[in-house]
């Protein structure tokens, strides 16, 4: 084989997708929990893709994009809620019920939570509120 069809031969090898990472928010100020079953969006592809095409979220769900200072809810089919962390996971802000078509930013944040609208209400969650995100086990019970 020359090298020519080495390089090709590597380039058609299917790479195996990256695990994907779920975590568990919970909001330690308050003692609730915001998701049980939070996917990361870490890199371009998931970053990019976010909650686009989906019909809803269930309850425990959500998505934190890291790092991320704003958000825009263009395409969305259904309100979400919003709570921007800073490096620490201290809440900066929070937007409940953001619609469709709408733009929304926190210049101090790191990243940002999407949950489905509601939770930031039932929660109580609040500006100032420190969450933690710890992984959730494959296989184990969410919640």
């Amino acid at each position: 084989m020359n090298p020519l069809e080495r390089v090709a031969a590597r380039r058609r090898k299917v790479q195996a997708p990256e695990p994907e990472v779920r975590l568990k928010a919970a909001n330690l100020t308050r003692r609730t929990v915001l998701a049980t079953n939070l996917e990361v969006a870490d890199n371009g592809k998931r970053r990019r893709k976010g909650l686009l095409g989906r019909n809803g979220l269930a309850a425990g769900e959500g998505l934190w994009i890291v790092p991320c200072e704003s958000v825009h809810t263009f395409f969305m089919r259904f309100p979400i809620d919003l709570v921007y962390l800073d490096k620490e996971h201290r809440v900066r802000k929070v937007r409940s019920a953001v619609g469709a078509w709408r733009l929304s930013a926190c210049l101090f944040a790191h990243s940002v939570i999407e949950l489905p609208s509601g939770t930031v209400r039932e929660t109580e969650t609040q500006r100032g509120d420190q969450l933690e995100l710890e992984p959730v086990s494959p296989g184990s019970e969410m919640g």
